[in-house]
């Protein structure tokens, strides 16, 4: 197939190319700059503009990217910057597709959709949750609805905690871990729904390539565990005690709604989605994922 990829050159996004390429389908990216190579084509999100012919022929339209979510505070400049980063290009890449008759469009979403669910599991069909994620990851799939009323297959992904040796959430833990700073978040109890880099790209071009496949799929492993679990298994994985404890009223003291969000929130989302349609994880344990990414 020819599959057009917006947001290629971030973790996810170049990860996603490789594996396309290596599955035998034509891959083009759109980039924000002036295209340099055959495989780019331009667009500017902001202005509504993406260049002439750059979805012709297109199968399916993949919709990546955002600024940080855990990188900076939460100024008011920055909860814009969150929703403006997610929102606008899917707006503008759902048009296109629209105009341009692609058959199906694979847009990014969280699974900050759900809010704060504690110890329940959830599935697709969950409902919308409370907070400033959950509201902005309603309105990120909502722009995907210009491709939708078109007649295109689109699927929403739901994606939790990516695992990855090189990047992501490791990225930002493994210094503190080695440095025998690692620690449990508040009571522990919190859900966190982790999915290895490979089953990110795997479940991205699953979704590709399964034309039964549309609405919201939760991109996150088959086991999700509670902070304390994933603290014992990182622990367990780089070699590391992690005797402390970090309370909760200092995690909002310090950092607020983001870090309310962020850390203590629950989310016990599972691929009901993936697993009904057949897809296989290659690391269906956190033990696996983390093996994969820390070794």
């Amino acid at each position: 197939m020819r599959v057009v990829v917006a947001g290629s050159s971030g973790l996810i996004g170049t990860a996603l190319v490789a594996g396309l390429r290596e599955s035998g389908h034509e891959v083009l990216r759109l980039v924000r700059r002036t295209p340099s190579a055959p495989d780019e084509r331009g667009w500017d999100p902001p202005s509504g503009r993406i260049d002439d012919g750059a979805l012709d022929g297109a199968d399916v339209a993949v919709n990546l990217g955002g600024v940080g979510i855990a990188d900076r505070p939460w100024s008011g400049a920055r909860r814009q910057a969150i929703r403006d980063s997610r929102i606008v290009p899917t707006e503008v890449l759902a048009q296109g597709v629209a105009q341009a008759g692609v058959p199906a469009l694979v847009s990014a979403s969280a699974v900050g959709f759900y809010g704060d669910t504690g110890p329940q599991e959830v599935e697709e069909g969950a409902p919308s949750g409370e907070g400033f994620l959950a509201g902005v990851c309603r309105d990120w799939e909502a722009a995907t609805a210009p491709a939708a009323e078109a007649g295109a297959r689109v699927v929403t992904i739901r994606t939790g905690l990516v695992l990855s040796p090189s990047g992501g959430l490791l990225a930002l833990m493994r210094p503190v871990w080695k440095s025998f700073l690692g620690a449990r978040i508040g009571s522990g109890e919190q859900y966190m729904p982790w999915v290895s880099l490979d089953d990110e790209v795997a479940g991205l071009r699953f979704a590709v390539e399964t034309p039964a496949l549309r609405g919201p799929v939760n991109m996150t492993g088959p086991t999700p565990v509670t902070n304390a679990a994933f603290t014992q298994t990182l622990a367990q994985a780089v070699g590391r005690p992690a005797p402390m404890v970090i309370p909760g009223v200092v995690v909002s003291t310090l950092l607020g709604d983001m870090g309310r969000e962020l850390l203590l929130f629950s989310q016990r989302a599972v691929p009901r989605a993936l697993l009904d349609a057949g897809f296989t994880f290659r690391h269906p344990t956190l033990a696996d994922a983390l093996s994969a990414a820390v070794h």
